[in-house]
Formats: C-alpha cells, structure tokens, sequence
C-alpha cells in the first residue's frame, strides 16, 4: 500500500535518500550538467531550486543554510560566487531536463539535467530566433496593419527602381555627350594627316643632262668644222 507517500522516495531511507541528492546538487553546481534518471532528477528539481533561490543573497546566514544542505565548501563557493550572478534576475525554472532515452539493462528513463542559463549554444539560438513582434487583441487591425505594411513595401520598392532608372539614363546621356566631341574632333583631324604636301622635282638632276647635250653639240660643231 502506498499511505503517505507523497513524494518518490526512490526505493532508498531517508538518509541514503538525503545523501544522494546532496551529491546531486553538488555535482550540478560544479558541473552545470548531469546524466541520470528521470526520477532523480525530478526529485533533484525540488531539492536544488531552493538552494538556487537562497543563494541570490550573498550574507554569513544563507552561506550557512546552503552548506547545511550540499555539504561541500567549494560547491558553495561556486554557487555563490559563479551561479548566483546568472540566475540573478531568472524567478525560478533553473534546471532543464533533456530525455534522452532508454538505458540497457532494467529500461530506465535516462535525461541530461543541467543549469539553464550554462547552456550558451541554446541561450545563442534564442536569441537570434527572437523576432520583435506586437500582438493585437482584435485580428481585424492587425490584418490591415499587414496590409497596409505591404502597400509601403510596394510604393517605396517602385521608387526605388524608378530612382535606379533615372540614374542609369543619366549615365547613358553623359557617355553619350562626352563621345560626341571626341568623334567630331576626330572628324576635323583626319583631312589635315591626309593632305600630304608635294614633292618638288629638284632641277639639280636635270642639270648634268643639259650639260652633257650642249657638250656633245659642240664636239658635233668641232667635227663638222674639221670636216
């Protein structure tokens, strides 16, 4: 029969059972994690939070309480000194508990119990998955409020592309007018590199040819003199 039993008393004496958790929540505060069953760690939950709690004031008196518990000096040190910082402004909810599977052997529930805020690959994926968003009581307003997000969205995207166009035509207008003069300067060149200037015939070379005629004119006059 099971008269009075509140609580799992994880077939160990009150003792047995008291020194368990103790070593539990030793190794959670120094580890930030565990592996075990998920009945221990229920009961592990119920067993630390307040000891969690009673660490967010610092003073001789919750020190003393929190030792008489754990047992440990330095799991309280690092309770107090690493711990309590982070859990600071958290109002309860320190563990989590990741089922993980059956074990081998009697099909336990095994789990992976740990500090919530110690997990920083979790902590990073909520806080890049978080998007700021305003919730309405009435559907109506937000349903316009949508609507009337996504005719701005379109007014300023024509803008925009209407900007882009100008611009581009400005572009095209400035190349266009700054080839123009080149090509016309080019136009005016050409006729100035092909006119060639002309070759004057040196008279010199005729000259030698004119002495040479009158030279044999006179031999032909001695010859017909003699004759």
């Amino acid at each position: 029969m099971r008269h009075g039993k509140k609580f799992n008393h994880l077939g160990r004496k009150t003792a047995h059972r008291s020194a368990m958790l103790s070593n539990m929540a030793s190794s959670l505060i120094m580890h930030k994690r565990i592996n075990t069953t998920v009945a221990k760690a229920k009961a592990l939950r119920k067993y630390i939070d307040p000891i969690l709690t009673k660490s967010k004031t610092d003073d001789t008196h919750s020190r003393r309480v929190v030792f008489s518990y754990l047992q440990d000096k330095e799991s309280v040190s690092e309770l107090f000194n690493t711990v309590a910082e982070k859990i600071a402004n958290r109002p309860g909810g320190y563990t989590r508990i990741l089922r993980t599977g059956s074990r081998l052997g009697d099909n336990a529930e095994m789990c992976v119990m740990e500090l919530v805020d110690f997990n920083e690959l979790l902590l990073s994926e909520e806080g890049a998955g978080k998007a700021k968003t305003r919730r309405s009581r009435r559907g109506g307003k937000s349903k316009s409020a949508e609507a009337s997000a996504k005719v701005e969205e379109a007014a300023v995207v024509e803008e925009v592309a209407a900007e882009e166009v100008e611009a581009q035509e400005e572009v095209v207008e400035e190349a266009a007018a700054e080839e123009a003069p080149v090509e016309e300067a080019g136009a005016k060149e050409t006729p100035a590199e092909e006119v060639e200037p002309e070759v004057q015939e040196e008279p010199a070379a005729e000259a030698p040819a004119e002495e040479e005629q009158s030279e044999e004119k006179e031999e032909g006059s001695e010859e017909d003199k003699k004759d």
